[in-house]
């Protein structure tokens, strides 16, 4: 027997995305982020509403980085989603993120976060709050590669679960993509 929940924004699993500006004054910020993903092969969209500081730097500047929130920074990267840079400037400062400067677009990389996604912004719609960005880079540190690629395992990324509100990270290998499958042909 199936419980039916009506329509509500579940689905699994939910990435926790760190959008990351730099302001007018040259300021970084960033925000929390769930609702997104690859949406074609150079693009990602993320919903984010009109009244986020982010939304605003990101418009003036043309440009953001997504960063993959991992286990290791589990706290600051949900105070960077509830707390807003309209009211704490500094909210990178205050939980102990630093950045550096993307090499390929105008926003900040978080240091601590081992994985980003550089975007131009490539659209952005008001009344759906869909955000979508042209993707022109992805970096990782080395200390989450495995063989010069990124490893999953490495890098512990999170998920965010809207039913419970809870983080969680990802499970063990359960499989191979284009391969499994071929006992069936």
């Amino acid at each position: 027997m199936r419980k039916n929940f009506g329509c509500k924004p579940m689905l699994y699993p939910m990435p926790v995305f760190i959008i990351a500006t730099y302001g007018k004054d040259g300021n970084p910020n960033a925000m929390n982020a769930a609702w997104g993903g690859i949406s074609e092969e150079n693009e990602i969209s993320i919903c984010v509403s009109d009244d986020h500081k982010t939304t605003e730097n990101l418009l003036a500047r043309g440009a953001f980085t997504v960063s993959m929130a991992t286990s290791d920074f589990v706290a600051e990267c949900d105070y960077v989603g509830i707390v807003s840079g309209n009211d704490v400037p500094n909210k990178l400062e205050v939980c102990g993120l630093h950045t550096q400067k993307s090499e390929f677009v105008d926003a900040p990389i978080i240091v601590e976060l081992p994985m980003a996604v550089e975007c131009r912004v490539k659209s952005y719609d008001k009344e759906t709050c869909r955000l979508v960005g042209e993707i022109v880079n992805v970096c990782a540190d080395e200390s989450v590669l495995t063989n010069g690629k990124i490893d999953v395992s490495k890098l512990n990324p999170i998920t965010y679960d809207s039913c419970t509100h809870g983080y969680y990270t990802l499970g063990d290998r359960v499989g191979n993509a284009f391969s499994d499958g071929k006992k069936f042909k």
